[in-house]
């Protein structure tokens, strides 16, 4: 989504312990607001610097600097430099699967410029690719509830959940 994402290691590489990705992005290309029900994250920056939003909690992250995120804890982030490099980290793996089906290969080592990002992605499809790995995109609402500190400036272009159609067999 307009990130650089490296596949260092996967769910074969590991036995499913963990996957590690290095990301490279710029301001704009941030995640929308998420949770993950699957797996632990952590970011371990490389280059740059970036505001982190975890439940109430806002970190600083910088060059040589940790920053873990529990697995049920609403997050995202923004970045504050003109790049930011870092390794991330899933524990357990598989929600490679999700940036796979959304990636293209890269053609140089730089952020794809022009490339779609989550604020002009079609969020549904966004959305149902990585509700399949255990990741929900959070409502405006929900933001705003669980993660009070995220600014409001940001423009939230999050889908709104539809009811289940029930069928019948």
């Amino acid at each position: 989504m307009g990130m650089l994402l490296t596949n260092l290691t996967e769910t074969p590489d590991t036995n499913g312990a963990f996957s590690l990705f290095e990301a490279t992005l710029v301001p704009g290309t941030e995640p929308l607001p998420h949770v993950h029900s699957r797996e632990d994250e952590l970011f371990y920056v490389l280059e740059g610097e970036f505001d982190v939003y975890v439940g109430e909690e806002v970190f600083n992250g910088k060059t040589g600097e940790c920053i873990f995120l529990p697995r049920f804890k609403p997050h995202t982030f923004i970045v504050r430099s003109p790049r930011l490099r870092l390794l991330v980290l899933f524990a357990p793996a598989g929600v490679e699967e999700a940036f796979r089906s959304m990636s293209s290969p890269a053609q140089n080592l730089n952020p794809p410029k022009g490339a779609l990002t989550y604020s002009a992605a079609n969020l549904e499809q966004t959305s149902e690719r990585f509700s399949t790995s255990g990741v929900r995109m959070l409502a405006p609402d929900e933001v705003a509830h669980q993660l009070p500190s995220y600014p409001k400036s940001v423009p939230l272009r999050i889908p709104q959940r539809t009811k289940r159609k029930e069928r019948s067999v």
